[in-house]
């Protein structure tokens, strides 16, 4: 069960940190400019080094949350980047999906993550009910994981477990910079990240 006090101190903590926006900057504009390339995956070396690409996970969605301002392309980039998902159009596409327009329903993080791990788990034939299937089995997992960590799937009240309370970032923009909403929110951007990117290794140990 998600403990809010370490959650919210834990936020606190991404609120006051001191991030390397130039680095981050430079990650951006490779991706403007070369897109995500794309990836033959190695079963054993990834296994071996699951733990590195966790944390990279973690790190690489709170950052992009930090700067871009969106949880949905934060928490699918980097596990898209790790595993060469996808393409640049797809983040393109994520864009109406933190707290689906702002409205304080289901979490970008949430959106974004899942949106990877379709990318991954999915298929091109539409009469392909097994890939299908184990989308939606990554996607139980993902949503059990997430409500564990973070205690909530919509932007309304993970904010208000992270936050203490819901600052609406569509009608008090001002009010959600000054709270230090992008940096608070980056924690639970770079968790989703995580725990996609954990699924799709932990399908690499089973197989």
């Amino acid at each position: 069960m998600a403990d809010y006090e370490e959650l919210r101190a834990k936020g606190q903590k991404q609120a006051e940190k001191a991030w390397d926006v130039p680095a981050i900057e430079t990650w951006f504009k490779k991706l403007t400019e070369k897109g995500i390339p794309g990836k033959k995956l190695n079963r054993e070396e990834i296994i071996a080094n699951k733990e590195k690409i966790l944390k990279r996970a973690q790190q690489r969605g709170e950052e992009c949350e930090f700067l871009s301002h969106s949880c949905a392309k934060g928490a699918a980039l980097p596990v898209m980047e790790e595993f060469g998902l996808g393409n640049m159009e797809v983040i393109k596409a994520l864009s109406p999906f933190p707290g689906l327009g702002l409205t304080g329903r289901t979490c970008g993080a949430v959106s974004g993550a899942l949106i990877a791990l379709g990318l991954y788990f999915g298929g091109d034939d539409l009469l392909n009910y097994q890939t299908n299937r184990a989308a939606m089995t990554a996607t139980r997992q993902f949503l059990e994981r997430f409500e564990e960590k973070i205690g909530a799937t919509s932007c309304q009240d993970v904010q208000a477990i992270v936050f203490g309370h819901y600052i609406n970032p569509w009608a008090n923009s001002d009010d959600f910079k000054q709270a230090k909403g992008y940096e608070r929110c980056s924690l639970v951007t770079g968790t989703g990240a995580r725990l996609a990117a954990e699924i799709i290794i932990e399908s690499m140990e089973e197989s």
